[in-house]
């Protein structure tokens, strides 16, 4: 069997039940001119326990299709989000 694909993101969204939008940032260099730049992309996770907040740092892993969107599965938080 493969390895499943681990990204940690931050959370952007926890308003669905059972569900949150976390955001992944990864850096690329441009092809043509070298700059490096920050792409951001936001998948939607599964969450079971409802244990991730907005800003909580997670980590997720790759499953089988949950729903539509849903591909992905928060597999631990790896930092709570700072309370003011």
């Amino acid at each position: 069997m493969a390895s499943k694909t681990e990204a940690i993101g931050v959370v952007v969204s926890d308003k669905m039940a059972k569900t949150v939008v976390v955001a992944v940032e990864r850096k690329v260099r441009h092809e043509l001119y070298g700059k490096s730049q920050r792409l951001t992309s936001t998948f939607l996770a599964h969450d079971e326990q409802n244990d991730a907040k907005i800003g909580d740092t997670v980590a997720i892993a790759e499953s089988r299709p949950l729903s539509r969107r849903k591909r992905w599965v928060v597999t631990r938080v790896v930092e709570r989000a700072k309370v003011v």
